[in-house]
């Protein structure tokens, strides 16, 4: 039978099928690549090949003895995209406008292989034309409440990679340990990347001794940034300030509003506004804050350094006559004020670098537009009017959609979460709307890109973190590669679209079986009788 559908996620922007026929794909076949770029595309499909599938696949040769032939065209003006072509001479990738959308032709390319070794990979003759819809397609991985070592870093660049994104979010400081070798201050990691304990269940939970201490050196962090590199992911690191920062005061006491107290990394989670976590105005943080930020941007190629920025619980500065004196002299109104103050000043730090500056709502949209932008986690109806319409660039990180910390379904106990077990399945992750109804046409316009998160507070093991990411991770790979076409208020367009989706994710489950993601398998659960065991 005539195949008449590809199960591919992302789903391509058009795709034509010659009905009937099928290339071949064997052992001791040939990848040939136009040049240096294309061929770390080829390289890449060759050792996904030989991984997952045992296939024995070269690279080089002819180009017309060859099987596959990945070619990059950067002289294609416009939006980078690809062409993959499958006929009876093979299978052609042409990526137009850069290098990476070689690459992306080549993840398709994999979604066409069998899902299963052994198989011999029958490619139905197609045409696939394809762009991405969002520039930035992003993934956080919080390795600060726990930590994750570099070859399971590597491997979570490898899913991203798989899903299409191009950008890896790598939150590296926070209140429970600082996670990032810094040779202007190596006190952070050597006292910094230590705690005494953490919490058993639920916030507040039951404190139990645990000591815990690690972190990357900077042989490491460019050891992830080269791996990602080579599939075209960017690593952004994000040095949380001026709050998030008890991991700072745990080292440096005198950077504290209360220099005369004890202070530790947090014990805890869920500090806000519990436990005194701001940096102190002064010139001399001022000039350490520039020091880290001015050696982060030497140390990571990224265009975007983030800052975090957010959560910063004015009471502890209103209760500090050394901060109050500083906000007078420098002019400083309030509490905000002195917040914007401290980003501004991050901001500046990195323009002298020729970095944007990217940060949290409840923080980085208390500077100017110019030389930032806005990751939200907040934006959704029901929002003052005033915040949903910022004049910033900005990435959708919706905490009610994209955040991966909560259940998927409401009888699953093996991850815990602390704000009051809302659930979170892969259906409301795909219909969450991206720009709220109530937002303005410039708003829409910003929106850069699309972001997920994973906070590691529940999930100390690896097999967590895949089963709170996958197979949500698919739903948003869609939404940042396609965006939501269906009009608003129209539910026969997006049952539509929902309907399809889930066809092709129980095959993409499939793929996460022969990748050994070790995924939740909620949804496969309730569609088990639509799924093709063949």
């Amino acid at each position: 039978m005539a195949q008449t559908t590809l199960d591919i996620i992302p789903k391509p922007l058009s795709v034509e099928i010659s009905g009937g026929k099928t290339f071949e794909l064997r052992n001791g076949a040939t990848i040939w690549a136009s040049g240096p770029d294309a061929l770390l595309s080829a390289q890449y499909v060759a050792r996904y090949c030989r991984d997952y599938l045992g296939m024995h696949i070269e690279v080089g040769g002819d180009r017309w003895a060859a099987a596959v032939r990945i070619t990059c065209d950067e002289t294609v003006t416009g939006k980078p995209n690809y062409e993959l072509r499958v006929s009876e001479s093979g299978v052609d990738i042409t990526g137009k406008g850069a290098p990476e959308a070689a690459f992306h032709g080549v993840q398709t390319l994999i979604q066409l292989l069998p899902t299963r070794a052994g198989d011999i990979p029958r490619l139905p003759h197609c045409v696939i034309n394809d762009a991405p819809r969002y520039d930035l397609r992003m993934m956080h991985l919080d390795v600060v409440r726990h930590f994750f070592p570099v070859h399971y870093v590597k491997q979570y660049i490898d899913w991203l990679a798989l899903h299409k994104f191009n950008y890896f979010h790598w939150h590296l400081t926070d209140d429970q340990g600082w996670r990032i070798e810094l040779k202007s201050h190596p006190e952070l990691t050597e006292r910094g990347s230590y705690r005494a304990g953490e919490i058993k269940g639920l916030f507040p939970g039951e404190y139990y001794e645990r000591p815990y201490e690690a972190y990357y050196t900077q042989e490491q962090i460019k050891e992830v940034i080269e791996y990602a590199r080579e599939r075209y992911i960017t690593v952004i690191p994000e040095i949380d300030m001026p709050g998030h920062c008890m991991a700072v005061l745990a080292v440096h006491p005198e950077f504290s509003t209360t220099p005369d107290e004890a202070h530790h990394t947090a014990q805890t989670w869920g500090i806000y506004n519990r436990q005194n976590n701001v940096l102190a105005p002064s010139d001399t943080v001022m000039r350490f804050i520039t020091e880290v930020f001015d050696e982060v941007c030497q140390l990571f190629p990224s265009e975007y350094i983030h800052a975090g920025g957010d959560e910063c619980a004015a009471k502890w500065w209103n209760e500090s006559a050394a901060t109050q004196s500083y906000m007078q002299a420098h002019g400083i109104a309030d509490a905000k004020a002195l917040q914007a103050h401290f980003m501004q000043h991050i901001v500046d730090v990195c323009q002298r670098h020729g970095k944007m500056v990217m940060g949290w709502d409840g923080g980085i949209e208390l500077v100017g537009p110019e030389g930032c932008v806005l990751e939200t986690w907040l934006m959704r109806e029901g929002m003052k009017q005033s915040l949903i319409n910022t004049t910033h660039k900005w990435i959708n990180a919706n905490g009610l959609a994209h955040y991966f910390d909560f259940h998927e379904d409401s009888t699953q106990t093996e991850v815990m979460h602390g704000m009051g077990r809302l659930l979170l399945p892969v259906r409301k992750v795909f219909d969450y709307a991206l720009v709220p109804d109530s937002a303005s046409a410039v708003v829409a316009d910003n929106l850069i890109g699309v972001a997920g998160c994973l906070w590691t507070e529940y999930c100390p093991e690896t097999w967590k973190c895949e089963y709170m990411v996958f197979p949500r991770l698919s739903a948003l790979a869609e939404k940042a590669w396609v965006g939501q076409d269906w009009r608003k208020g129209d539910e026969s367009c997006r049952e539509a679209a929902w309907g399809d989706f889930g066809r092709r994710l129980l095959v993409q489950l499939s793929r996460y079986d022969l990748w050994r993601i070790r995924y939740n398998p909620t949804f496969e659960k309730n569609n088990d009788e639509k799924r093709d065991w063949r």
